[in-house]
């Protein structure tokens, strides 16, 4: 047996559908492992007088943010393609920036985190636009409701870097 082929889940959407539609999945998965990754290193690394209200936030979105690369994946599978196998892979098609720095104080990193966010937002929204043009209509809910959790993320990294 040709292993692609074993699996190859049986979809009504074209092959050039399941090909773009993959492509545009793949890459949004990669991001948000890249962006869970990075708010589980701030997470981590967080000091100062806010240590622990910034700490519980960031593990509040970093345990969303892995909930969502389930769905992703299981959405790949879905379509019939193949989805992300490695790190590696995750570090080839990742658009998001990594922080490897020794230190970051932590309204530096409420602000990449906020950026970060909103650019993934921007991601989602290309994908959503990919899901319309292929007729993908379950692929688009749920971006539409990742969508959503971007927003509320980059809402409250914000109003946490306001000084009012």
């Amino acid at each position: 047996m040709n292993p692609t082929s074993a699996l190859s889940t049986p979809t009504d959407l074209g092959p050039d559908a399941t090909k773009n539609l993959s492509v545009v999945l793949n890459a949004l998965l990669a991001d948000m492992f890249a962006l869970y990754l990075k708010t589980r290193n701030f997470q981590w690394h967080m000091s100062g007088p806010h240590f622990r209200d910034y700490q519980a936030l960031l593990d509040e979105h970093s345990t969303q943010l892995c909930a969502v690369t389930d769905g992703i994946a299981g959405r790949v599978r879905k379509i019939g393609a193949r989805t992300i196998r490695s790190i590696g892979e995750v570090s080839r098609l990742q658009r998001l920036p990594d922080n490897e720095a020794e230190y970051v104080a932590p309204p530096d990193m409420l602000a990449e985190l906020c950026d970060d966010n909103q650019q993934l937002a921007a991601y989602l929204r290309e994908a959503h636009d990919v899901c319309e043009e292929h007729g993908d209509v379950a692929s688009a809910s749920l971006i539409e409701t990742w969508i959503d959790e971007a927003e509320r993320r980059i809402w409250q990294l914000f109003e946490l870097s306001r000084s009012v």
